[in-house]
């Protein structure tokens, strides 16, 4: 497992410091991620040339990796749009009020059903399904848009993703590397996931609680009450008037888009579509409800007004990525990004810059439980820095056994690894794994991920000392 830095790992080490550093600032990252991919492609290609030409190439790279959350994300935002102005949207939610009456009850109870939609489906298809429906009815019991994105990511890219007990893709890879059975591994992973969820969202909710008693907070939702009944509304929405619609074809779209995405949950059961399949059965269906609502809304005007739709849902898909992109195709390159645009300039048996770093940092550490778990988490953290959370756990599994003093320890340490990975790198800390969940609700991606850094923090931290006490 030995593997030989090189002056690329060095470089890609000090641009992650520096972007830390700057993120903490709340400052923008952008120029830094684009000194770090030209520095890195002079140092790979060894030419100015190929060092400039690899800053639009990993754009490129990195908007293909997104394309399919961009696109998601623009159709649903789309089809939203035209239920809310034509009046749709607030008949469907009503009967909802009936059981989620307070930001408490909306909190736990969107946080639930992401969790155990996202146990069958994977997260990012859930949070689509899900924040269309249930995310007007949070904000109208006073659970600030922020704070449902904020419990759609940590129940559903958090806790159901780390565990992965129903499709069980993350507790195979790590499994199939550390040489142990998936059962092992998953049933070590239970009390691991519980404790991480537990304190996280928790402490989350404390810190959303806290902050929706301030003063400050108070005077800021009631300036955007006032604001919102005195001014006009924002541009993405002056395009296409208010056509609200006779009151029995907005009951009956109430009942029947419900259905149709009930009917997409039975076909991902009975086809098995799972992931990037679930999320194109649910963009579609709702290009078909946006292109239905608006013919019988805009009767004549309906094919123009669609398509006035569709270009409000990818304006707002395409500004929300654009920030995202050049630090996304940074983080890309540590992991299969540099290959295919720089011609692997790395080591043989290298796996990647940042899962060459997990390893480098697994190696210089003693060999006992205690620093094994410390380090576990570290390591686990340090491959989910790419995003993906999935890339690095098969590593992190196969670093496990190193680790493991004991039959018994090691299939605690390899669901350490795994769940570390998984919730730095899946979606609950960085930027551009949170998007999903933050365009849907229209907020920051920043922004929740600095607010999930502490509790997330915590939450590993206090995992950590219950998998020195398992092992």
């Amino acid at each position: 497992m030995n593997i030989q830095l090189i002056p690329l790992h060095y470089v890609y080490l000090a641009f992650i410091a520096l972007i830390i550093a700057v993120m903490v600032r709340r400052k923008d990252t952008t120029i830094i991620c684009v000194a770090g991919i030209m520095t890195i492609g002079l140092l790979a290609t060894e030419t100015l040339s190929g060092s400039v030409s690899g800053i639009f190439n990993s754009f490129i790279y990195a908007t293909k990796e997104l394309l399919s959350t961009i696109f998601i994300i623009s159709i649903i935002v789309a089809m939203s749009r035209v239920l809310i102005r034509t009046g749709i949207n607030e008949v469907m939610v009503t009967p909802l009020t009936r059981f989620i009456r307070t930001p408490q009850a909306a909190y736990w109870g969107i946080g639930l059903i992401m969790m155990v939609v996202s146990l069958f489906f994977w997260p990012s298809p859930a949070v689509a399904l899900i924040g269309a429906v249930l995310l007007p009815v949070a904000v109208r019991v006073g659970l600030p848009p922020i704070g449902v994105a904020i419990a759609m990511n940590l129940f559903g890219h958090g806790i159901a993703l780390s565990g992965d007990y129903i499709i069980q893709g993350a507790p195979k890879l790590t499994a199939d590397a550390a040489g142990l059975p998936v059962a092992s591994v998953m049933a070590a992973s239970v009390p691991l996931v519980i404790v991480m969820g537990t304190v996280s969202t928790l402490t989350s909710f404390w810190m959303l609680r806290q902050e929706m008693k301030s003063t400050q907070w108070k005077e800021q939702e009631l300036t955007q009450k006032q604001q919102s009944t005195s001014e006009p509304q924002p541009e993405a929405h002056e395009s296409v008037p208010v056509q609200e619609m006779p009151l029995r074809w907005r009951k009956t779209f109430a009942i029947l888009i419900p259905l149709l995405f009930a009917l997409d949950v039975v076909l991902m059961f009975v086809l098995n579509l799972q992931g990037g399949d679930a999320t194109a059965l649910i963009g579609g269906t709702a290009v078909v409800i946006l292109i239905a609502v608006s013919l019988i809304a805009h009767r004549h005007n309906g094919s123009e007004e669609t398509t006035t739709y569709l270009i409000e849902g990818f304006q707002f898909g395409f500004k929300v990525f654009g920030p995202v992109i050049p630090i996304a195709a940074f983080f890309y390159l540590g992991d299969a990004a540099i290959t295919e645009l720089f011609m692997n300039p790395l080591p043989e048996g290298s796996h990647g810059i940042v899962n060459d770093l997990g390893v480098a940092l697994a190696g210089i550490v003693p060999m006992n439980g205690t620093v094994g778990a410390i380090t576990m988490t570290v390591t686990g953290a340090v491959t989910g820095l790419d995003g993906s959370g999935f890339s690095g756990i098969s590593l992190v599994g196969s670093i496990a056994t190193m680790f493991a003093g004991s039959a018994d320890s090691a299939p605690v340490l390899t669901a350490l690894g795994q769940v570390a990975a998984i919730w730095v790198g899946g979606g609950t800390l960085i930027p551009w794994a949170l998007i999903p969940a933050a365009a849907i609700c229209g907020v920051n991606p920043f922004e929740l991920a600095r607010r999930n850094l502490k509790p997330v923090i915590l939450g590993l931290t206090v995992t950590t000392l219950v998998a020195i006490f398992l092992i």
